[in-house]
């Protein structure tokens, strides 16, 4: 994502400018902008105390599903109890408890029936670190901030709360990846991940791409949570790279990080922007592109809302100048959290 170089008096920051297609601010970044200190520890994302009411919500919000919907998350087992899955043939060794005797007494062979029971919760964030993510104005949060700031969050949310969490960090390619895990070890190493590239965003954005990796890497079926500015990219594109998760009974919230200033330009005569990726530059006219600018702008959000909508994909825009908790009530608004009240 980007904004503007240093510049002379009566330019401004603005957004990358293209012929075709119409220009969007997914990879310009002001110069003159401080470079943001660097974070010694994870914790610097973590506030426990503003955490803290939204414990319970989310610890009720886990059991009024499970209790409505039971078996929504779920794994294979021998049990007896649980919902019925699938008859399997009987080995040596397995219980004889588990064996199915009315099939015997049909067919003469030995088979067992297998039950769907109740796991925890499995939460997989995917996290832009992308150059784009270094956007920020006003004063306010660096995206990729911003973007730590939540994933830690809800890390720290589900964990305490006995769930599994993994973690994926992406920009052209999968940089990182954390498998599931539950402990109080297993969250440090999360937040010294997310602290690693939070100073320094870089490279450029292959969201379909690295989402296609991520497919590969995330073994177990649960709620997938990607964190991006979603610049840079055809809605269409990040959608169908969604596919694979969805056919595999995910559940997917989409939480876009958004600067205020992405959807509008500046007024001033005459701006020159730098790519936050490659580092290339232009100068411009903003009002030339200005209305065209600022329609694209809407049009492609509204195509990712409305694309992720019809795939039944959660979608929620976080802006930088809200705070970030926004984020956590939206994943607190997770559709199979609230499909089934009435």
């Amino acid at each position: 994502m980007a904004i503007p170089a240093q510049r002379p008096p009566g330019t401004l920051p603005a957004a990358p400018l293209r012929t075709t297609p119409p220009p969007l601010p997914s990879h310009f970044k002001a110069r003159e902008k401080a470079t943001p200190p660097a974070l010694p520890s994870g914790k610097k994302f973590l506030n426990e105390e503003e955490l803290a009411r939204y414990r319970n919500l989310i610890a009720f919000a886990k059991s009024t599903v499970e209790a409505r919907f039971s078996g929504r998350h779920k794994s294979h087992d021998f049990g007896s109890g649980g919902e019925f899955a699938e008859h399997k043939q009987y080995y040596p060794g397995l219980s004889v408890n588990a064996i199915d005797w009315h099939v015997y007494a049909r067919t003469k062979k030995l088979f067992i029936r297998t039950y769907d029971e109740l796991t925890d919760l499995a939460v997989h964030l995917v996290t832009d670190v992308s150059g784009s993510m270094a956007f920020a104005t006003g004063g306010r949060e660096q995206k990729a901030l911003r973007s730590a700031r939540i994933a830690a969050s809800l890390a720290h949310l589900m964990i305490r709360q006995g769930d599994k969490v993994s973690l994926t960090l992406f920009a052209d390619k999968v940089r990182s990846h954390l498998p599931c895990g539950g402990t109080t070890r297993h969250l440090q190493r999360m937040l010294m991940q997310l602290a690693l590239p939070t100073d320094h965003p870089q490279g450029e954005t292959r969201i379909a791409e690295s989402l296609t990796e991520t497919a590969l890497l995330t073994k177990r079926r649960g709620r997938l949570v990607v964190l991006s500015d979603f610049l840079g990219e055809a809605p269409e594109e990040i959608l169908e790279a969604l596919s694979p998760f969805l056919h595999r009974g995910f559940e997917i919230l989409l939480l876009q990080i958004a600067d205020p200033e992405e959807s509008t330009l500046p007024s001033a005569p005459l701006a020159r922007f730098v790519d936050l990726e490659t580092e290339e530059e232009i100068e411009v006219e903003p009002e030339e592109i200005r209305d065209v600018f600022e329609a694209t702008v809407r049009d492609r959000t509204a195509a990712l809302s409305t694309g992720a909508m019809r795939r039944r994909i959660d979608f929620a825009r976080v802006s930088t100048d809200q705070p970030y908790l926004d984020a956590i009530e939206a994943y607190l608004g997770f559709r199979s959290w609230t499909e089934f009240e009435s």
